[in-house]
């Protein structure tokens, strides 16, 4: 036993010192604000669907306590361990994306999740930080391995994946995955004329979407012109950043949220428009301009391939999803919805974004064991 606690405190030690403790102290600070706000936010939306007032408090709680201990766990992990648990996971949703289409849970005519074991999953938010890593450990592997078809691979890799997010139809969860794969891209060497290629491709699928999606064409032909149809989310949302001016209303003060339909999801920034003012939602945007940052600064001090092109595309990851929910917000871009990370309610989301944090705490620390990046 002795022995045991001498390792346990060794390894607590030697992790402490090299874990990037500016970057762990934001993301807990993120943590710790989106309990905050789901206290502020969600009470309002339970009552109103007409559950327990604390239902969704509960319940971001009780997925809290897993995804912080995940987050955690992944920091410890050595790179080479981080990468066998992401092909774990990668192939794991990649089935669960299957299943989805086949047996999951049709919402607003749309299959992203499923049921098991009596919980809902979205198999897509798992799917991305799994897809990050694991993209970047075999476009690693081509730089090592002579005439290993990195490229091609990764390629038709993506490809099925964002059919089958197509198919469900998720949008969003497409444009993510692809900001992902394109910096990947773009950091392993792919000549710019490509890259360009790739954008106009990407843009042009869009306007294959407008076409393809009736859902897609009416936000974008609401964003463009609000009198076609409605928009009582947003204005909502942008009523919310109007009344709370530069310090709020104060905690528990809003009035909007409690006829905002997503005000503890998609539109939790309006919570914290109108009740906390613009100078706590510019805080809040400078921690994840900080963690977007450092997590970047960190990175291109490695040498390493495989650590530098996972941890861009998990940062990718973490600031499309942040821009996506803010500008949705703000009526900058058609709505789309997005969890903001770590602020936002839902399980699959939480749980996600802690695995692919923690595996950014994990590629980031100093001074790795000899043969962990191997």
């Amino acid at each position: 036993m002795k022995k045991l606690w001498s390792y346990a405190k060794m390894m607590l030690t030697n992790w402490w010192w090299t874990v990037d403790r500016p970057l762990l102290f934001a993301l807990f600070a993120l943590i710790l604000a989106g309990v905050f706000l789901t206290f502020s936010a969600s009470p309002g939306v339970a009552e109103r669907i007409g559950v327990d007032m604390y239902y969704f408090i509960k319940r971001q709680l009780f997925f809290l306590v897993p995804a912080t201990g995940l987050m955690l766990f992944m920091s410890f992990l050595s790179p080479k361990n981080v990468r066998r648990l992401a092909v774990l996971v990668f192939l794991a949703s990649f089935v669960l994306l299957f299943l989805t289409l086949v047996k999951g849970s049709d919402i607003k005519g749309a299959k992203r999740w499923i049921t098991i074991a009596g919980f809902s999953l979205q198999p897509s938010e798992f799917m991305k930080p799994a897809f990050a890593i694991v993209c970047a450990w075999i476009l690693a592997s081509g730089r090592l391995i002579k005439n290993f078809p990195a490229k091609e691979i990764t390629t038709a890799v993506f490809g099925v994946i964002l059919i089958l997010l197509l198919l469900q139809p998720d949008l969003g969860m497409s444009i993510t995955l692809s900001a992902i794969y394109g910096i990947e891209l773009f950091l392993a060497g792919l000549p710019i004329f490509v890259i360009f290629l790739l954008g106009l491709l990407g843009i042009l699928g869009l306007g294959g979407a407008y076409f393809m999606f009736d859902h897609v064409q009416s936000r974008i032909d609401r964003f463009l012109n609000p009198e076609t149809g409605d928009m009582y989310q947003v204005s909502k949302s942008l009523e919310a950043f109007r009344n709370g001016g530069w310090f709020g209303l104060g905690p528990g003060e809003g009035i909007v949220k409690a006829s905002l339909p997503d005000a503890h999801t998609d539109f939790i920034m309006a919570v914290v428009a109108e009740e906390f003012g613009f100078i706590l939602c510019c805080l809040l945007l400078f921690i994840f301009a900080f963690i977007i940052c450092r997590g970047f600064l960190l990175i291109m001090k490695e040498t390493n391939l495989f650590t530098i092109l996972a941890g861009a595309g998990l940062l990718m990851q973490f600031g499309v999803q942040v821009v996506i929910n803010v500008s949705s917000t703000l009526h900058l871009i058609p709505t789309k919805g997005m969890t903001l990370p770590f602020i936002s309610y839902g399980g699959s989301s939480l749980i996600s974004i802690a695995f692919g944090m923690g595996a950014l705490l994990s590629l980031t620390r100093l001074h790795p064991e000899k043969g962990d990046l191997e």
